[in-house]
């Protein structure tokens, strides 16, 4: 009897995950963050409710609830994110939504949008990269990927996570009338629309300077001051080629990891890994 009790200690002691204090900093430092993070959130929640802003009260609350997606998704499937990834998901969701949207950041800085496009096709790459990394380590799991082919699929889920958001942009612009897809100014334009002669031959405008835009009683509604308004098709595709640049960054440095881990071990900081379950206590019968 003694014999089983010393050994079920021993294997409950071994598997209790140790915590290196380094460990124990980051972990502090991440709480940290996402608290003070939550804490703007709730801050501008109160202050666009006060001014009636509902749309914005809205988005704070969407907010929250994205920040409590890295937990759900590392409890739910037993994952755990590296404390400088978790960091910066929660960053990103804070300077999307509440720095870009809120506090006008996308209109305050020009790049602000191309910045955090290019980072999303980078992170998006980093977790596609990462899932294909977790299966072909998992032996209960009969699917090995070479280098090539799992930066491949990395690439092509970080571009469909792309062209999902470019969807869900166009249509909150087009059902609730709001301006996701930033409209532009540009000072020319080709199209066939316009072509007196019906032709598929696409009519030149340069050098505009300014635009009209007329009611149908011919009252002048707004004037465009330095050329036309382009309605959100060079935003939409400017998104696109960023996140483009940033997934196929992301893939083929996730290919030279996996052709040598130790040279671009670094790149670990941005992968999710399999949190160590327990193994279930055992005694001698």
């Amino acid at each position: 009897m003694g014999k089983e009790q010393s050994l079920t200690k021993s294997i409950r002691k071994n598997n209790k995950r140790k915590i290196s204090p380094k460990t124990k900093e980051k972990r502090k430092l991440n709480i940290t963050i996402y608290f003070l993070l939550r804490g703007f959130v709730i801050f501008s929640m109160i202050v666009q409710g006060l001014n009636g802003n509902w749309n914005n009260v809205a988005l704070c609350v969407l907010t929250l609830i994205l920040f409590t997606l890295p937990t759900i998704i590392s409890k739910s499937f037993h994952i755990t994110f590296p404390e400088p990834l978790e960091i910066i998901v929660y960053l990103f969701i804070f300077s999307a939504a509440i720095l870009g949207e809120i506090q006008n950041f996308y209109g305050l800085f020009e790049h602000w949008d191309t910045i955090l496009h290019t980072l999303n096709g980078f992170l998006c790459a980093a977790i596609g990269f990462s899932l294909v990394d977790l299966l072909n380590n998992n032996d209960d799991v009969q699917i090995h990927m070479s280098p090539a082919f799992a930066a491949l699929v990395a690439f092509s889920f970080s571009m469909t996570v792309g062209v999902m958001w470019e969807f869900a942009e166009f249509s909150v612009d087009h059902y609730l009338q709001k301006d996701m897809q930033k409209d532009r100014i540009v000072d020319h334009f080709q199209s066939v629309k316009i072509n007196p002669e019906e032709e598929n031959v696409p009519i030149i405008v340069e050098n505009i300077d300014r635009t009209e835009i007329y009611a149908d009683h011919g009252e002048t509604i707004i004037e465009i001051e330095g050329g036309y308004l382009d309605i959100g098709l060079n935003d939409t595709m400017k998104d696109l080629i960023v996140n483009f640049l940033g997934a196929f960054i992301f893939s083929i440095i996730g290919y030279l990891y996996v052709k040598n881990r130790e040279g671009f071990k670094f790149i670990e900081f941005f992968f999710p890994r399999r949190t160590e379950t327990p193994k279930k206590e055992q005694t001698v019968g």
